[in-house]
């Protein structure tokens, strides 16, 4: 069973979309007993990241994902703001402190000519190492984003894909079996699939 954190978030309804295509068992839950004995748990999200945090606070979830992540050996996803929350706090809401699972921050993306904030589209990925959830990819594949911030992770090692938007932004980290990804993979076609595909097999086949 693959768990999808519900926090009141948009999105939550396109991920169980893409991975039920994919043959997973899924279910949308707040329900600590849930997320504990899931084989793996996804954090998607789009909004606010001071919003966001607040309705994980209110409802625990935040205990349940560190729980997760920290004390088992199972295989997690941020998706999108999912991802940004994992980290120290955003430049979105300033004086809020995220999960802090990783270690890194959330900026806005610095407007310049002939690009726009938010960006929204298609961009290709480069691999800076390689990552399990892009095993098999072609090189620079396109997925799609749809973001005005962006990682800063101030540790490089965990950083496995990277997008040119002005700067080089962080888009995917790994840690053991902690994911995240900035871009959108259930909006992603066939590339998308194949990524969420990859975190499944991750699983043991016990979705």
């Amino acid at each position: 069973m693959i768990a999808i954190v519900d926090y009141d978030a948009g999105n939550l309804k396109s991920v169980e979309k893409a991975l039920r295509f994919l043959g997973a068992e899924t279910c949308v839950t707040r329900d600590f007993g849930e997320i504990r004995s899931a084989d793996a748990l996804i954090l998607p999200g789009v909004g606010a990241f001071g919003v966001a945090m607040d309705r994980l606070k209110a409802l625990e979830l935040d205990k349940a994902i560190r729980e997760f992540v920290q004390e088992q050996s199972k295989p997690f996803l941020g998706i999108c703001l999912g991802l940004q929350l994992l980290f120290f706090g955003s430049e979105e809401s300033e004086g809020v402190e995220g999960l802090s699972l990783l270690p890194g921050e959330i900026v806005r993306i610095p407007e310049g000519e002939g690009r726009k904030v938010p960006h929204i589209g298609w961009n290709s990925l480069h691999f800076p190492k390689q990552g399990q959830l892009f095993a098999g990819l072609p090189a620079e594949p396109y997925v799609y984003f749809v973001h005005s911030y962006y990682l800063k992770a101030q540790d490089p090692a965990i950083v496995t894909a990277q997008t040119t938007y002005g700067p080089a932004l962080d888009v995917s980290v790994e840690k053991g079996k902690l994911f995240a990804c900035q871009f959108h993979p259930e909006k992603s076609g066939r590339v998308g699939l194949a990524i969420l595909k990859n975190f499944l097999a991750m699983t043991g086949g016990n979705h």
